[in-house]
């Protein structure tokens, strides 16, 4: 069963990988919002923003990374919604192939996809002054609490592709996913913040896993703020999948 998993998931793999390698202005969409902010806060607002680090690129990039997740993850709800709509789900089902493997095969694209917006936007971070003197492990534990928020927000993509009624249904996924990085350490300070906003941004994911993120940068100690970070993103990705499932095989019975 697991390789009958593993080897439709990976030939369904390959024929959404081929969807993106034939359309990259996908991937080239997705990186040029996050890249727009990251101009305009460093050269327009930057100059006014105090944010307590010598540099604002430095303090920004890891929000704008989380950013460009969340504009990704749209292009998988989209592509689930149109694949739905193709009939091609109902072709898979009277194939002999474990039905986990399609859904699985969407978000593995997506997980693929977005790496390569992150690169992009990290390279452009780099020409506009980033600089980081962390080490190996510390860039692979960026890395890996970057996979895992992708997850997450990948399997909520899910749901939205699988339970869309519309195009523009499916693309709204993404609004509020974006938004929520404005509303947490990503651009300011919390202690900068009004009480109930204040209050918010502090105890909802995206800072924890900023902090995370921008400590591992600058070799600063990560506290608990990995831990919180890791906790959330597993646990929506556990909740999310769950519910993707549930949803899924309503869609198709």
């Amino acid at each position: 069963m697991t390789n009958g998993f593993l080897g439709n998931t990976a030939v369904l793999l390959g024929r959404s990988l081929r969807h993106i390698t034939r359309s990259m202005d996908t991937i080239i969409t997705t990186t040029i919002m996050p890249i727009a902010f990251l101009l305009l806060f460093v050269y327009v607002f930057g100059g006014a923003i105090k944010s307590g680090s010598a540099s604002y690129v430095n303090y920004l990039l890891p929000g704008i990374l989380l950013i460009t997740i969340a504009s990704g993850i749209s292009y998988t709800a989209f592509r689930l919604f149109l694949d739905l709509k193709s009939g091609i789900f109902e072709r898979f089902q009277s194939m002999p192939i474990a039905r986990s493997s399609v859904l699985w095969a969407h978000v593995l694209t997506s997980l693929v996809a977005n790496l390569i917006s992150l690169v992009v936007v990290v390279l452009v971070a780099l020409l506009m002054g980033f600089r980081s003197g962390a080490g190996v492990i510390a860039w692979l534990a960026v890395a890996g609490i970057l996979i895992l928020f992708t997850l997450a927000l990948t399997w909520i993509a899910v749901i939205a592709g699988l339970s869309a009624k519309s195009t523009d249904g499916v693309s709204a996924i993404s609004y509020p996913l974006i938004f929520l990085p404005f509303i947490s350490s990503a651009f300011v300070p919390t202690n900068t913040m009004p009480g109930p906003v204040r209050a918010f941004a502090e105890h909802q994911p995206v800072t924890s896993i900023v902090q995370a993120i921008r400590n591992l940068f600058t070799q600063q100690p990560v506290g608990t703020n990995i831990w919180i970070a890791l906790v959330w993103c597993v646990g929506i990705v556990i909740v999310a999948y769950f519910f993707a499932m549930v949803t899924y095989r309503q869609r198709i019975s």
